[in-house]
């Protein structure tokens, strides 16, 4: 063929001598600079690449050294408990309790001696200011002055009436010239008040202006007890010497003869045994 002919056969084998072409040649190693190393050299060690300089940085104060605890001196540690013992006081020591009274002298009165003929001593006496013992005395003085005088139109035809209260009990008094009786609800004062006390608390409006025998008492009582009712009936005289003589209000108001006395008894509410006492809770 034409073709055959033309193109010189190629040996199967190649000649002898000659070494064999390399297909595929790695890629030779280039060293820095662009010129490829040397073949069989070591390779070179790469040198680092160079760091960029840190940034500066705001100057901080530099840290302070931590400082190594110096231990105490032991003999320091010493004076230290010394000044401590020192310090602390010893115990006190156990006192036994005292007898109360027993330093107070026997008060002992020999035969003969009146213990009453000299007035004891107040220990209280430089403490006390003038002004309670003034009052004090003018209260003893008025009640030991007795009546007042004072000047009622005792006409044959005079009549005071006022009315006194106390607590529930009113009293209705009438006052007029005679000898000193006292008419309630029809009987005498003793028949009606057996008691002596309140027949005293009555009469005392009367003998402090001192017209005891000088006038008679018509009185009639309805409501409350019996000593509610002597209270209001010393009222109702009180203020009907008040109808007769005005100038007697002062002392017969700081006696206390004029003073109401409101007190009463509250009423019962619904649902309650007593005013305000409640029935007990049973919870079953």
């Amino acid at each position: 063929m034409a073709e055959d002919a033309g193109t010189p056969a190629q040996p199967d084998e190649e000649p002898q001598g000659q070494e064999p072409a390399q297909a595929e040649s790695p890629q030779a190693p280039v060293a820095e600079g662009g010129t490829p190393a040397a073949e069989g050299a070591p390779d070179a060690p790469e040198a680092p690449a160079a760091e960029e300089p840190p940034a500066p940085r705001a100057e901080e104060p530099p840290a302070p050294a931590p400082q190594a605890e110096e231990a105490p001196a032991p003999q320091a540690e010493a004076e230290e408990v010394e000044e401590e013992d020192e310090d602390e006081e010893p115990p006190a020591p156990r006192e036994r309790p005292a007898v109360p009274g027993a330093d107070l002298e026997v008060d002992i009165v020999p035969e003969g001696v009146d213990p009453l003929a000299t007035a004891p001593v107040d220990p209280y006496a430089e403490y006390e200011t003038e002004e309670p013992a003034a009052a004090e005395e003018e209260a003893e003085d008025a009640v030991a002055a007795g009546p007042i005088e004072a000047v009622i139109d005792l006409a044959a035809g005079a009549r005071y009436r006022a009315t006194g209260k106390r607590k529930t009990a009113i009293a209705r008094v009438t006052l007029r010239p005679g000898s000193g009786s006292y008419t309630i609800n029809g009987r005498a004062l003793a028949e009606f008040f057996p008691r002596e006390t309140l027949q005293r608390n009555i009469r005392q409006p009367l003998e402090t202006v001192g017209y005891e025998e000088r006038m008679d008492v018509i009185a009639r009582l309805h409501g409350g007890g019996v000593s509610s009712q002597a209270g209001a009936l010393r009222h109702g005289i009180s203020r009907a010497l008040l109808e007769a003589e005005p100038n007697l209000r002062g002392e017969l108001k700081r006696r206390g003869f004029l003073t109401r006395d409101a007190r009463a008894k509250e009423r019962k509410k619904a649902g309650l045994k007593k005013a305000r006492k409640r029935p007990q809770f049973s919870k079953r």
